[in-house]
């Protein structure tokens, strides 16, 4: 039975090694803002976004991966827990050849949605055509620690997150501030931290490749797909509406779209902090799914959330109290450090109000229910682009920030309208609430 002392066990490594994810944009942000000014930072954010958008997109290799291995597991089926991650590899592999191939056209397309200066522009486009070459690496490590989760191996995806994320800060300074490579300095450390990050990973993994896999099983083939193109679609929403947020910030000016960017780092680091309940949720409640017991299941989503209420709040409360310092201590330009510090409280919000969306999130993922994620997440990116064209004229970034808060609610209210089918359709459904 799932406890207390067993969910706190498990989401632990996966808090750090989220952090550590985290951290990634973080240094990336901070090393810009010691080194570079307002048109670095900029360029970074709406590069970062655009790779948001890429990567995002393909987040269903390790969202699928750790789903299905849970349910495997759940059924005992350790041959196909094998399967489902070298068919993941093997997805992810392809597709990041595919996005090297046509970044020509990638980086066409995605930077004409934006309306930064050309100095900025320019700069943002030196970090992509760096960092593109990490993608099969990312991808397939994204199949590697979506099979940890799935399996329960939290120690060995902390490792994995700590060689990727250690690798990148020591040479993004390297590249940064020693050889003043700008912005193309952080995506090719990225992109080389990726690679070497994956080799570490494939070793980790290394004993799943010995034995039977049935790699090429239709029925499962087609599951794969079904969950991967549902969970891209939902994927694909939400990042939609980050992607969203950051030009908002670029018709206002300058200035507010380097402090969204800077605000932007601390509710990473909270949502990959409070994710990491999320991802405990995600593989009970595949197991729980794959067991197909309702009990189990509602037992795994009351636990997880209670620790992940208690420390959105504290969350929320010292991005109050000590989010000041953060910004004065690490950005240099005073027009973006001005800018960061005026909707500090807006962002310190997001900690708690978000729980609610990624707790369900990790439900739906664990029990690949790919129609409602699909579902939730276009039905929210339509109200939050419809809540901020109607705020962002009349209250400038204010609007901005408030149309983003709502975005939160919109999906969990969106997901939630789900919750009872699911429950509905387990063959031992769960006890009544006492």
């Amino acid at each position: 039975m799932l406890t207390r002392g067993k969910v706190f066990s498990l989401a632990v490594p996966i808090i750090l090694a989220q952090a550590a994810t985290a951290t990634t944009g973080v240094v990336d942000t901070a090393i810009m803002g010691r080194f570079g000014d307002k048109t670095d930072l900029a360029a970074v954010a709406i590069a970062a976004v655009a790779y948001s958008f890429i990567y995002w997109g393909f987040g269903f290799l390790r969202m699928s991966t750790t789903g299905l291995t849970a349910q495997a597991s759940g059924q005992g089926d350790t041959a196909e827990s094998r399967a489902i991650l070298l068919r993941a590899l093997l997805l992810g592999g392809a597709i990041g050849v595919a996005l090297v191939a046509l970044s020509p056209l990638l980086k066409l397309g995605t930077f004409a949605a934006f309306e930064g200066t050309r100095s900025v522009e320019s700069l943002a486009k030196g970090y992509f055509d760096a960092r593109i070459w990490g993608a099969p690496a990312y991808l397939m490590g994204l199949a590697v620690t979506g099979w940890m989760l799935g399996t329960g191996k939290t120690g060995q995806m902390l490792a994995f997150q700590i060689v990727l994320n250690g690798t990148n800060a020591g040479l993004d300074a390297w590249f940064v501030a020693r050889l003043g490579w700008g912005p193309a300095g952080i995506g090719a450390g990225t992109a080389i931290a990726e690679w070497l990050a994956l080799a570490f990973g494939v070793i980790l993994v290394a004993p799943a490749f010995r034995g039977h896999a049935r790699l090429l099983d239709p029925g499962k083939l087609a599951a794969l797909f079904a969950a991967n193109r549902d969970i891209m679609i939902r994927t694909l929403a939400l990042v939609f509406c980050f992607a969203w947020f950051v030009r908002s910030g670029t018709l206002i000016s300058t200035a507010a779209t380097a402090g969204n960017e800077v605000l932007l780092q601390f509710i990473t680091v909270a949502a990959f902090v409070l994710d990491g309940f999320a991802f405990v949720a995600e593989k009970e409640a595949g197991e729980a799914y794959g067991a197909q017991d309702g009990q189990r299941l509602r037992r795994a989503m009351r636990l997880t959330t209670e620790f992940a209420l208690v420390s959105g709040a504290v969350i929320s409360l010292a991005y109050l109290l000590g989010g000041g310092w953060v910004i004065d201590s690490f950005i240099r330009d005073p027009e973006a450090r001005a800018a960061a510090l005026a909707y500090l409280p807006w962002c310190a919000a997001v900690p708690f109000l978000g729980i609610a969306a990624w707790q369900l999130d990790g439900l739906f993922l664990g029990t690949t229910q790919g129609r409602a994620l699909r579902n939730a997440g276009l039905i929210s990116a339509a109200l939050y682009v419809g809540a901020d064209l109607l705020l962002r004229p009349a209250y400038g970034n204010t609007g901005v920030w408030a149309a983003f808060l709502m975005m939160y609610v919109f999906r969990a209210a969106a997901l939630g309208a789900y919750v009872p089918g699911l429950f509905k359709g387990l063959s031992r459904p769960p006890l009544p609430a006492t």
